[in-house]
């Protein structure tokens, strides 16, 4: 898959001329001597919800580790309103607007439910009681397991809770990686209305997502990776509707 689907934004959306919150520059990023990112380039503005998109080891979770501070690029830029903050590390990089909830969840299986969402609020002196009451506005079942150990909660509550303490830090930008894995399709669906209303709250969101169809119908605009560099990028309807996004990550037969 090769070129680029240039993207227009609809009105009502409104993001396209927002600021900036995240970009990524030429990042180049090893493990060892492999190169898992050959110069990927990436935009997020305020408000969007961006998805990033590509098969198994194209290099999405390492894109998200990258910006989220949790790996150091050889070569390129992370900024974050413009300034770098490549270099910096990931529990200090929180206080700068970055929520990162990886893939696999995370969460610390001998606390409560509570603990956990503590945890998520260690940069601040004390808990906001209104970031606890909103997490469990929005995952009303953690509300009601707040005093259950996080290692016995379901697949579903697990992710719910890795999302709920990521927002426990007040992020401006949440970066979710493969939040739907392993989920019962009723839970997923579950899941992405949550994300959608986090957004529409105000959080900007950049999604790693296998599941294109659920991700590209949420997004604004979207990016694929191939084996570590940027194939495609665009709106997120025209990359639904592209034949090469739909054989690939749809499985349609191209056009």
């Amino acid at each position: 898959m090769s070129g680029t689907t240039q993207t227009k934004k609809e009105p009502e959306r409104g993001a396209s001329t927002s600021p900036v919150v995240l970009e990524l520059r030429d990042l180049h990023v090893f493990y060892g001597a492999i190169e898992a990112l050959k110069g990927v380039n990436l935009t997020v503005r305020r408000g969007e919800v961006v998805a990033l998109l590509g098969a198994n080891g194209a290099g999405k979770s390492t894109t998200l580790r990258t910006a989220s501070g949790m790996i150091a690029p050889r070569a390129g830029q992370v900024l974050l309103h413009g300034e770098r903050v490549d270099g910096i590390k990931s529990h200090d990089l929180v206080r700068f607007g970055i929520g990162h909830v990886p893939e696999g969840r995370g969460v610390f299986p001998r606390m409560t439910v509570r603990e956990n969402l503590q945890m998520g609020a260690y940069r601040f002196r004390s808990v906001d009681k209104e970031d606890m009451d909103r997490v469990f506005t929005l995952f009303p079942r953690l509300g009601e397991r707040k005093s259950q150990l996080g290692g016995t909660l379901s697949g579903g509550e697990q992710q719910m809770l890795a999302i709920g303490r990521a927002l426990m830090g007040k992020p401006e930008i949440l970066l979710l990686d493969e939040p739907s894995m392993g989920l019962a399709p009723l839970i997923v669906q579950q899941i992405f209305e949550i994300i959608k209303e986090i957004n529409e709250q105000g959080t900007t969101v950049l999604l790693v997502e296998q599941n294109a169809s659920q991700a590209l119908r949420m997004a604004d605009r979207g990016y694929v990776l191939e084996t570590g560099s940027v194939a495609m990028e665009g709106g997120a309807a025209e990359l639904l509707s592209d034949p090469r996004v739909r054989a690939a990550y749809l499985g349609e037969g191209a056009a």
